[in-house]
């Protein structure tokens, strides 16, 4: 990815901070997008014993884990400071004097947990913002049991699509986040050597009465742009005009304007396959790795 669409990792970690406080009132789409992978396990027979929840924000997805899997252990993990305090004040008393969930601030491109530790990776609408997918999916792979699960939600690179390309009419400067595509996370996820990786994808559109509103929003959940090629300075009066006019291109008969989100969802399983590529550019797998899992 060229260096003005990196994440500015201070910027990520401020922005999501400052919004921790109204973020479960404002982040409709993520936890519809929350409640349909939580309905994925549905269809998976497993009972994990500790879970990861990467990317838990407010902890609102670590509680109903807790409560699909009251046996478990949770693990809440989050870059923002700001969130995990929000985090915090949701369990209640009988989980925190069981010690079933508890919550570290760190980076999900370096996690604080040793290796084969987890018997589920759980991470909703997260990985599109770190800076090195491939070293993320590295670690979810180092620390996820063989045979553990790993489920996580994405976005594409269709993800408001509409405001990428209202602004693109006003100037050339980076006003919107860029998504990777569907098949280069799947690729990572090959390079990872996680096993059996799965990807699909759906485009989710929600409508606005104007385009102020979508970006009032996106700055309140903290999901504004926080790219390093980001404009510094104040969005001018001329510029907002021209960004607006430039919208009204998608309006729809019902007077909306709408805004696309490209969905990504993946599952994988934890592997402790050691692959070694013979001189003929193939690979050999011991034998005792391979089984057909349900």
């Amino acid at each position: 990815m060229d260096a003005e669409y990196q994440i500015d990792k201070r910027q990520l970690r401020d922005s999501f901070s400052r919004a921790a406080a109204d973020y479960d009132a404002l982040a409709v789409l993520q936890q519809e997008i929350g409640r349909r992978l939580l309905e994925r396990l549905d269809l998976i027979k497993l009972q994990p014993q500790r879970i990861l929840d990467v990317g838990c924000g407010t902890g609102r997805l670590t509680k109903e884990l807790s409560t699909r899997y009251p046996k478990a252990e949770l693990i809440g993990l989050d870059i923002a400071h700001g969130m995990l305090q929000q985090a915090r004040g949701k369990p209640g008393l009988f989980s925190r004097w069981r010690n079933k969930r508890r919550f570290v601030c760190a980076d999900a491109e370096s996690l604080p947990l040793t290796n084969n530790s987890v018997d589920m990776i759980f991470s909703n609408v997260t990985i599109q913002w770190v800076q090195d997918l491939d070293r993320t999916l590295a670690e979810f792979q180092r620390v996820l049991k063989p045979e553990g699960l790993l489920m996580f939600t994405t976005f594409g690179p269709d993800t408001l699509t509409e405001l990428r390309q209202a602004w693109a009419a006003v100037d050339d400067k980076v006003h919107v986040n860029a998504f990777l595509d569907m098949h280069d996370i799947g690729d990572a996820l090959v390079r990872s050597k996680v096993a059996d990786p799965v990807m699909d994808s759906e485009t989710i559109t929600l409508t606005y009465r104007d385009p102020k509103t979508l970006m009032r929003e996106l700055k309140g959940i903290g999901a504004h742009n926080v790219t390093a090629g980001r404009n510094r300075g104040l969005t001018g009066k001329q510029s907002l005009t021209k960004l607006l006019q430039a919208y009204e291109q998608f309006r729809l008969s019902d007077g909306t304007l709408p805004a696309s989100y490209e969905v990504v969802y993946g599952h994988a399983w934890g592997s402790n396959i050691t692959q070694r590529a013979d001189g003929d550019g193939s690979i050999a797998i011991p034998l005792h790795t391979i089984q057909r899992r349900r």
